[in-house]
């Protein structure tokens, strides 16, 4: 989303309020199924407005107590715009921030080490088409070798050139990555390619043996009819808002 000029202040708060929200309820929902690691990895979102800044986790939270105004907003280089009680990782924002500033659609970029996304992360043949969630979550799959922890600059111009325009990655011998043009594109996108990764581990901890693999036309099929736009309309119209009473059932504090 883009701000022009003639939008109101008013108008700004809003559309900053309703990011926080949704970026905490994805929070929530990272730590509601069992995918965060502590305090690390992370979950951001650009904020509209020339100024390019973003939201982030407080690096000293878990990520069920992430709150709407807990989130950190930052500049480009990781750093707190405004005082803040809550430290943050710049180091962590090396990946989000080479993404956001690389593709206008990046609204949101999400990061996990999730074990099941790490074991597929680490397999020479990477995600499989063998289940209908992996063939879903594959037709826009990029791959990125690892180069250590990412706080060498350098490797942003690497990671954003194997992304290309590609919404979801297999980050190597380390974990999964999304992008979404809203933070519920997103995270929908990031629920397909986890269920993807940990029904592949079930299924190899059975053996490589008589695995069925889908013909190559039904692979083609399946990326047309799970395109980005329309699976951008199901997680805005649909999944996201069922995801959001879900959580207001259990706790709605993520919104304050």
């Amino acid at each position: 989303m883009t701000l022009n000029a003639t939008q109101a202040p008013d108008s700004v708060e809003a559309a900053e309020r309703q990011i926080r929200i949704d970026l905490a309820a994805a929070y929530r929902l990272v730590a509601h199924f069992g995918w965060d690691d502590l305090i690390f990895t992370h979950l951001s979102a650009r904020i509209p407005g020339p100024e390019h800044h973003f939201l982030i986790n407080p690096y000293d939270l878990m990520f069920e107590e992430v709150t709407a105004s807990s989130l950190v907003k930052i500049d480009v280089d990781g750093n707190p715009v405004s005082p803040t009680p809550h430290p943050v990782n710049p180091a962590g924002f090396t990946i989000h921030s080479a993404i956001h500033m690389a593709r206008e659609d990046a609204a949101a970029v999400m990061h996990l080490h999730t074990p099941h996304g790490q074991a597929v992360s680490a397999m020479e043949g990477g995600l499989l088409p063998h289940t209908q969630t992996a063939m879903i979550a594959g037709s826009g799959l990029a791959y990125h070798e690892y180069e250590g922890l990412a706080v060498d600059l350098a490797e942003r111009e690497r990671l954003v050139a194997d992304l290309g325009d590609a919404n979801l990655m297999i980050l190597r011998n380390h974990g999964t990555l999304v992008v979404g043009k809203s933070v519920a594109a997103c995270f929908l996108r990031l629920y397909f390619l986890e269920r993807a990764c940990e029904a592949q581990v079930l299924m190899l901890s059975a053996g490589r043996d008589a695995l069925h693999a889908p013909p190559p036309e039904t692979l083609s099929k399946v990326a047309l009819q799970s395109s980005p736009a329309g699976m951008g309309l199901v997680a805005e119209r649909l999944a996201w808002p069922a995801l959001l009473r879900k959580l207001d059932r259990i706790d709605p504090s993520y919104r304050d």
